[in-house]
């Protein structure tokens, strides 16, 4: 048995009145902590539903879910109107059912067209968007819902393993990391990823653990329930992220490590949540393969460096996961290392710790729920040469968060004394909680407002807004966040060719506009310049053209939570004589 419950403990002090009364006191403060903490957690979640605006990724999810991908149409190398592109955000116009499989089929065919990743979640996001619109807070109300679902299933988790107190601790962690706190305010796939992963972890440990009850009934129905949440889980988490299948090759090392008498029992029903998928791998996952760009991901250039790269990539991923959150995305790197070699300090120490107080098998399925899949995947990247593991600051192996918070719950559990555990524990939620609300206060993502209000400020006249980069993720913010009322054309090119195409268009057309918005992303997406001298190169020549016929009358440095939304914002208007 995993989880062996307190009894003794209330027996003692029951039957020793002498006995001091505060470890009693301390379980029951621990409790109403953890409680207090999920409570908060919940809060913080609602409150910044729509606190910020859509981020890259957030807005491709939301071209996606509406299933007109295939609408979305890049600029080309003349101005375009921005608000033509609003369409390509709503639910098509529908004639009765067929017309809902239609938007479904063509929400499928968006994703085979070169998507990496699964369709569970645009579907889900799909329906979601039809019930409640495409504002910022209805669009990620669904993954808060569904982190509040992981949260609970946490304290199931932590329940089986540890008991009721152990299972408040770990939804408390859970619920508090900063990590899992962005990314359950986030159109992607990662807040359900890890409902998914702690539902199918507590699932397996319930099926293994097999409570028996003096009604054969309720075994039985106690017994199906877990199998169809198992494999429910399993199919759930395939069809949501990929690279989930390193959580399922870690639940059958469970299977042979705490229950080998019965491997084909669990191998059955972990089968079983695998073959659910298959539909659609063999009639969507392969197409996807192939259309893919996968080759432009975290390619290594210097094999001798590899090994050191991998490393590195392991300790920022333990950084980002368990301590830092989305703050990574803006801190320097060395101190993301620093931080991620705290981390993996600590997860020495409390596996030590715990080793030499006999929970030997607590410990190894907390290391195999929260380590082995980061293993796999380094493996990966060891084989393939690549560099993925830490991609966008670690969320691909967001599946490990639950498994580690369970080692971390063990370690407070079981290592720290009972006079310590409270203070411990609320430094912990503590930290998180600072981290957590000093991210979402001290960070604003409000940079594609601000260039609408530079835009509506020019309205008076036609303006054209010239940008460095032809990405989707800026294109569509900009046409997201601009009201269509205002006269705007965008004049969207990549850096080498932006100067030559401004020019064209305002010797074609020399008198069009009156105003001249220019935005020069810092990271215009897999176009930028080769050298810091070829970027300024290409800024002093469109400084020139702009020059001719226009007088610079503001500049605006606009910054985000990441270098994908900073930009430099110069509003230039036309002189007199022009």
């Amino acid at each position: 048995m995993l989880y062996h419950d307190n009894n003794t403990l209330q027996t003692n002090i029951l039957m020793n009145p002498g006995l001091p009364t505060t470890k009693l006191n301390k379980l029951v403060s621990i409790q109403t902590l953890a409680l207090g903490a999920i409570a908060i957690a919940v809060v913080l979640r609602l409150v910044n539903l729509g606190s910020r605006e859509f981020w890259y990724d957030e807005v491709l999810s939301l071209l996606l879910s509406t299933g007109q991908k295939n609408g979305y149409q890049t600029p080309g190398d003349i101005p375009v109107a921005l608000a033509p592109y609003l369409s390509v955000f709503t639910i098509p116009v529908e004639s009765g059912f067929g017309g809902v499989i239609s938007s479904v089929k063509n929400l499928l065919l968006g994703l085979m067209g070169g998507e990496p990743h699964p369709p569970l979640f645009y579907l889900s996001q799909h329906f979601w968007l039809r019930l409640f619109g495409n504002r910022e807070a209805a669009m990620r109300s669904l993954n808060t819902l569904l982190s509040i679902g992981a949260i609970a299933s946490a304290y199931n988790l932590g329940k089986v393993v540890l008991g009721h107190r152990g299972g408040l601790l770990l939804a408390a962690l859970l619920g508090l990391n900063p990590f899992y706190l962005f990314h359950s305010l986030n159109v992607r796939m990662y807040a359900p990823l890890v409902l998914w992963t702690t539902l199918s972890a507590a699932a397996l440990l319930h099926l293994i653990e097999k409570p028996t009850t003096s009604n054969p009934d309720n075994t039985r129905r106690y017994s199906l329930l877990w199998n169809i949440l198992l494999i429910g889980s399993i199919a759930a988490g395939l069809l949501t992220f990929y690279l989930y299948i390193f959580f399922v090759i870690a639940l059958a090392v469970v299977v042979l490590y705490l229950d080998r008498r019965h491997w084909w029992q669990h191998g059955l029903r972990l089968g079983a949540g695998v073959i659910l998928t298959t539909p659609w791998i063999f009639l969507g996952a392969i197409k996807q393969i192939r259309n893919a760009d996968l080759k432009r991901f975290g390619v290594i250039k210097d094999s001798g460096s590899a090994i050191l790269i991998h490393l590195q990539d392991t300790a920022k991923t333990l950084a980002s996961n368990l301590i830092l959150g989305d703050w990574v995305t803006s801190l320097p790197a060395i101190s993301i290392l620093i931080v991620g070699c705290l981390a993996i300090a600590l997860i020495i120490a409390s596996s030590l710790k715990l080793w030499q107080h006999g929970e030997q098998k607590k410990l190894t399925v907390a290391l195999i729920l929260g380590i082995l899949p980061l293993l796999l995947g380094l493996l990966l990247d060891i084989a393939s040469k690549k560099s993925t593991l830490n991609f966008g600051g670690g969320r691909t192996m967001i599946m490990i968060l639950p498994g580690c918070l369970l080692l971390l719950t063990l370690w407070l559990e079981k290592v720290i004394s009972t006079q310590w555990r409270t203070l411990v524990a609320s430094c912990l939620l503590v930290l998180y909680l600072a981290i957590g609300v000093s991210d979402y206060s001290l960070r604003q993502r409000s940079v594609f407002h601000s260039i609408a209000k530079i835009a509506t400020q020019q309205a008076q006249q036609p303006t054209l807004i010239a940008m460095n980069s032809k990405a989707w993720g800026h294109v569509a913010r900009l046409a997201y966040y601009t009201p269509p009322t205002v006269p705007v054309m965008l004049l969207a090119q990549h850096p080498a060719k932006l100067a030559d195409s401004l020019e064209k268009v305002l010797q074609d057309e020399p008198n069009k506009y009156s105003s001249v918005l220019w935005l020069d992303s810092e990271n215009p997406v897999w176009s930028k310049l080769k050298t810091p001298a070829d970027k300024e190169r290409e800024q002093q020549k469109i400084q020139q053209i702009l020059s001719k016929q226009f007088q610079l009358k503001q500049t605006q440095n606009l910054t985000g939570t990441m270098n994908l939304d900073n930009f430099i914002a110069k509003v230039y208007e036309r002189t007199a004589n022009n």
